[in-house]
């Protein structure tokens, strides 16, 4: 008999357990978790995809915001199996952990984006990321130049990762019932085959700007960085807007600007 009264979904974490175990076996095998692998996940939660993990490669590391969730994972699992840091994922230092780390989760919908910037400063250490997410935020991470859907989130993870949407979810997956459809993604870094802005805050900077202003064309929304003769110099038209650029685009744009500046 459990030492626990059932858990009570917060939502201030952003708690929405998943309960489908066909969903939860197609993660896995998204996931396609190896013995030996160092996989570490964020929000175990009453460790639907944990024990799974557990099974598959030995033992892993969780991070758990939720002191309750912590308690209950630790009386289920001994050490050796499971290392739980109770921390917040946007606060916990990522390089504590020995890589290359393999980085799973279903990430709180309401934080999912800052997360995702946040491993961004771990990409050397990461072989790889399979989240649960908002499926309209996988779409816009997926988005290729002129779909609707790209924004800032698609061209700031792109140059740094491959991409693959891998399927749907419905709310009926979880518990409680969320009110939107989630994805299933993977994200790769690319490693020497990223792209290198020559200033990679310049770049971001450029990219926020001109989706910031997306219904302007690119000689408006980008006029403090780019003079009227230098769009042909860069080789993008001034008259496009945000969401028709390549990555390559805005790094041309960075760059060129940069050296403007110097």
């Amino acid at each position: 008999m459990s030492d626990f009264s059932p858990h009570r979904a917060r939502k201030r974490f952003g708690q929405n357990f998943l309960v489908d175990q066909n969903i939860i076996n197609g993660i896995i095998d998204a996931i396609d978790p190896i013995a030996g692998q160092h996989i570490v996940e964020i929000g175990p939660g009453q460790a639907a995809l944990t024990r799974k993990l557990i099974h598959a490669v030995g033992s892993i590391d969780a991070i758990e915001i939720d002191r309750d969730l912590v308690a209950r994972l630790t009386h289920e699992f001994p050490v050796e199996k499971l290392r739980v840091h109770q921390a917040d994922a946007m606060e916990f230092d990522f390089s504590t952990l020995p890589s290359p780390l393999r980085v799973v989760g279903n990430l709180p919908y309401n934080i999912s984006t800052p997360i995702l910037f946040r491993l961004c400063e771990y990409e050397d250490r990461i072989s790889d990321m399979t989240f649960m997410l908002q499926k309209e935020v996988v779409d816009r991470m997926a988005a290729a130049a002129g779909d609707d859907a790209r924004g800032r989130l698609s061209v700031m993870l792109q140059y740094r990762f491959k991409i693959e949407k891998r399927f749907d979810v419905p709310p009926t997956a979880f518990k409680p019932v969320p009110a939107v459809d989630s994805s299933i993604v993977r994200l790769t870094p690319l490693g020497d085959q990223r792209l290198r802005p020559k200033d990679e805050t310049l770049f971001a900077r450029i990219v926020n700007e001109a989706f910031s202003q997306r219904r302007k064309m690119l000689r408006k929304s980008l006029a403090a960085w780019v003079s009227p003769d230098g769009w042909e110099a860069i080789g993008v038209a001034p008259t496009a807007r945000a969401e028709e650029l390549t990555c390559e685009a805005f790094v041309a744009i960075s760059d060129w600007a940069l050296a403007r500046r110097a």
